[in-house]
């Protein structure tokens, strides 16, 4: 009888790293699943291979492996089930009585295995059919997502818009987007948080910057929000196709990469620069001409990294994700000797938007969780420390690039929505049902600007991020685009496309 190949190995590495993009298809591109998949691949390649040598069998090798895997993979998942639950004093939930079940059960399984007489063909077939058609499920998932999607789906992109002037001279001023995410307003920050922003906001007005003390958010979500300041649109006609019920966020994210801004600055001689963010659409961008990689990994990498036996590493995993912030505003500064201008530079900070990394002093946080939305928000100290922390690196990134540009630059420092600290109330409404004041505090952002010459003066108290781009274009490059009516516009992350017009609610008295 011919031996089996054993492959289920390599397939129950896939399934786990799988089964969490087609969990998250909706919002996740797979590329950024494609780094988990390959370290998932090299993982098993690398215990399979060492077993092998080790046993010289080749299919007690696999066995074994695909047991470590399953347990590796798994740890994170026992531990949320497991946490908390006391017997006879004991906290199964700690780590060291978690990892050395798990330690004991590998152990014990090893040792089977290995001393076994059994020819174990027949459970390599079985273990190679169970392992393919967990990986088949997910993968159906996902085919089934994508094929509803392509049918009725948006187009992938925005019309590129009227032209402007002729290229450029050489004093073409650089251009800074730097997207703070989830920064509130100075009257929510009061309001709600009880911290006064305004020396902040001085010391920016000090410098030339004009904030815009009632501007507030288009949309309310990132992926929204974006990809109608960048392409300098609302999304009605997107929703309307798209389908209220619908959480494909593939189009938006491909505006974000390929928006009207950027092929429209290209066109006029500009090199686009894309400080990665870890996160979708802003992460990596293959038609930037300059794509800065900050830290390792990615969204998607961490949260399965906290499925996994890395779980009980979290301070690792935090390290890394503050290491990712830490050098988007160091790389911002120092962007002159990297690539010849005149450049547009799109930054997506992921701060001072949970999780909380920083302290005031830039401390890390202890108990910190690598979780993006929840209950995290109601942590309201420490998102005033992370502000904090945000507001002195900016005033240090802003001294170096006004410092290091020949040619004054444009600078946009700007929310794409606001905190949701009274979302997460267990007893309050939930997100399809907000209050005004939570609209208030979800919809008011930060939004400041530093324009050269006379262009600043013209700016209005109001202006929202979806003419961001149509003030800067039309009085700098003469561009034909007209200011729009400043909209807001409210739908919750469980149904993104049900858009609701808010902006009598958010608006300043």
């Amino acid at each position: 009888m011919k031996r089996p190949a054993v492959i289920h190995p390599a397939l129950f590495a896939f399934y786990p790293v799988l089964f969490l993009y087609a969990h998250n298809v909706r919002s996740t591109s797979f590329s950024d699943a494609l780094s988990s998949l390959i370290l998932a691949l090299v993982l098993a390649v690398v215990v399979f291979g060492t077993l092998s040598l080790a046993l010289r069998d080749g299919q007690k090798a696999g066995v074994i492996t695909s047991l470590f895997l399953l347990l590796f993979f798994s740890y994170g998942r026992l531990h949320g089930v497991v946490d908390g639950v006391v017997v006879q004093g004991i906290d199964l939930g700690q780590p060291r009585y978690l990892l050395g079940l798990s330690a004991l059960v590998f152990a014990i399984g090893a040792w089977l295995c290995w001393r076994t007489r059994r020819d174990l063909r027949n459970l390599t077939s079985f273990l190679n059919v169970v392992a393919a058609a967990l990986v088949v499920m997910p993968l159906v998932s996902v085919g089934a997502f994508r094929l509803q999607a392509a049918r009725g789906g948006a187009g992938a992109q925005g019309t590129p818009g009227p032209g402007g002037v002729a290229n450029p001279d050489g004093n073409a001023p650089d251009i800074y987007y730097i997207i703070l995410d989830g920064y509130a307003s100075a009257s929510t920050l009061e309001q709600v948080y009880g911290y006064d922003n305004r020396a902040f906001e001085g010391w920016l007005a000090e410098r030339g910057f004009r904030v815009a003390p009632e501007s507030v958010c288009n949309y309310s979500q990132t992926f929204l929000s974006l990809a109608s300041s960048l392409n300098m649109e609302y999304l009605d006609a997107l929703a309307a196709k798209a389908g209220a019920d619908s959480e494909d966020r593939s189009v938006p994210y491909q505006m974000i990469r390929n928006s009207e801004v950027m092929r429209f600055l290209k066109a006029h001689g500009y090199r686009f620069v894309n400080v990665r963010s870890g996160w979708g659409p802003t992460d990596r961008n293959e038609r930037a001409d300059l794509d800065i990689a900050c830290g390792m990994g990615n969204e998607f990498l961490m949260v399965l990294a906290q499925t996994t036996m890395l779980e009980p590493a979290g301070l690792y995993m935090r390290e890394i994700a503050r290491e990712r912030v830490l050098c988007a505003f160091t790389t911002l500064g120092q962007l002159q000797g990297r690539i010849a201008g005149p450049r547009f530079v799109l930054a997506h900070i992921t701060v001072p938007h949970p999780p909380f990394l920083f302290g005031a002093e830039g401390e890390p946080v202890p108990g910190t969780v690598l979780e993006m939305s929840g209950w995290v928000w109601t942590r309201k100290q420490d998102y005033v420390d992370q502000l904090v922390f945000v507001n002195g690196q900016v005033e240090t990134l802003i001294g170096s690039i006004l410092a290091h540009s020949e040619v004054p630059p444009i600078i946009v420092l700007q929310a794409d929505h606001g905190p949701a600290s009274s979302f997460s109330d267990p007893k309050g409404p939930g997100w399809d049902q907000p209050t005004e004041e939570m609209l208030r505090e979800r919809m008011r952002i930060f939004n400041a600007y530093y324009m050269p010459y006379a262009a600043g003066a013209q700016l209005y108290d109001s202006i929202t991020p979806v003419n961001t781009f149509r003030f800067i274009l039309a009085a700098y490059f003469g561009a034909d685009y007209a200011l729009l009516p400043d909209r807001s516009h409210y739908s919750s992350y469980q149904h993104p496309y049900r858009l609701r017009d808010v902006t009598e609610a958010v608006s300043y008295p």
